[in-house]
């Protein structure tokens, strides 16, 4: 007996050093796309300037100088001048912490509200299902730039209403997305276990439920900011999202449209910033998701 325990000690550590977290296959994953990687750095970078921005921006965002006005880029103004003769640099750097933390917090709002609609909706089914997804029909039925314009109107235009804006008009998309997850998850051995021994409801849904739907969460979040800080630009384009003189990219593409011709890069650099950053936020949410879904791996 002692001669035959032994072996199986010495093959249970092998076994154990094979064994890899699925969170860390995934990261090796991530890594090993090149596109993906090009995304996050990308991301990294804009995250880098939102942070840092008060101590790297050349000139203060509202440092007027008439004398300045619409000048080209140079080495005093790498970016050139608005036509109020501040730095277009500073104003771009500091309105990537305002798009930055429009997109993360209206996500994390609608992430939030929808995937519990999504968990209870999927979970409990019959009329709470379908009044839930009555609800999400509704909402998708509307073009999303055109509710979160009614949402603004109603509330006021002003960068916090078009947050909450964002938020709502993103929660179907989370919910139905969670929702579809749910309904496969709840079918699965352990959960009907879980039901089987008296665990509650609620137990089950936020220890067994969520957490095993946790990989659509992270990339559809990753790709909903991209979608936010579009919309967060095109509701400050409209006068509906943040107001003067906060220097939201959006809001700059709308005050430099009377120079288009006269002083391109005045648009140009505000239009290059949103682009950089939803280009980078696609790439990573597409490598997070090849690397997340098994479907999608060799």
């Amino acid at each position: 007996m002692s001669e035959i325990a032994e072996p199986q000690k010495e093959m249970n550590p092998s076994l154990q050093e094979e064994t890899v977290s699925p969170w860390k296959e995934a990261w090796k994953s991530f890594v090993k796309n090149k596109i993906a990687l090009a995304g996050f750095c990308i991301v990294l970078f804009f995250v880098i300037l939102a942070i840092a921005a008060p101590a790297i921006a050349p000139e203060g965002i509202n440092d007027q100088d008439l004398s300045k006005r619409l000048q080209a880029p140079s080495s005093e103004n790498w970016l050139g001048t608005d036509d109020f003769g501040r730095d277009i640099l500073s104003r771009i750097i500091h309105g990537a912490r305002i798009s930055l933390t429009v997109g993360f917090f209206a996500v994390i709002g609608s992430a939030v509200v929808g995937s519990l609609l999504g968990i209870v909706a999927g979970y409990y089914g019959r009329w709470v299902d379908t009044i839930i997804s009555r609800f999400f029909d509704i909402m998708l039925a509307f073009p999303s730039i055109l509710l979160a314009i009614a949402v603004v109107a109603a509330l006021g235009p002003s960068l916090r209403n078009a947050l909450i804006a964002i938020a709502i008009i993103n929660i179907p998309n989370f919910g139905r997305l969670i929702r579809s997850r749910v309904l496969s998850v709840k079918q699965e051995e352990y959960v009907m276990a879980a039901k089987a021994i008296g665990m509650k409801d609620s137990r089950i849904l936020f220890s067994h439920v969520l957490p095993n739907s946790m990989a659509p969460i992270i990339v559809q979040g990753t790709l909903a900011i991209a979608t936010a800080i579009i919309e967060a630009a095109a509701l400050g384009f409209l006068g509906l999202g943040a107001q003067a003189p906060t220097p939201e990219w959006g809001k700059m593409l709308a005050d430099a449209r009377m120079f288009m011709l006269q002083a391109p890069w005045t648009m140009i650099f505000p239009g290059l910033a949103i682009m950089l950053t939803v280009l980078g936020f696609n790439l990573m949410g597409d490598g997070l998701r090849d690397a997340l879904d098994p479907k999608m791996k060799n």
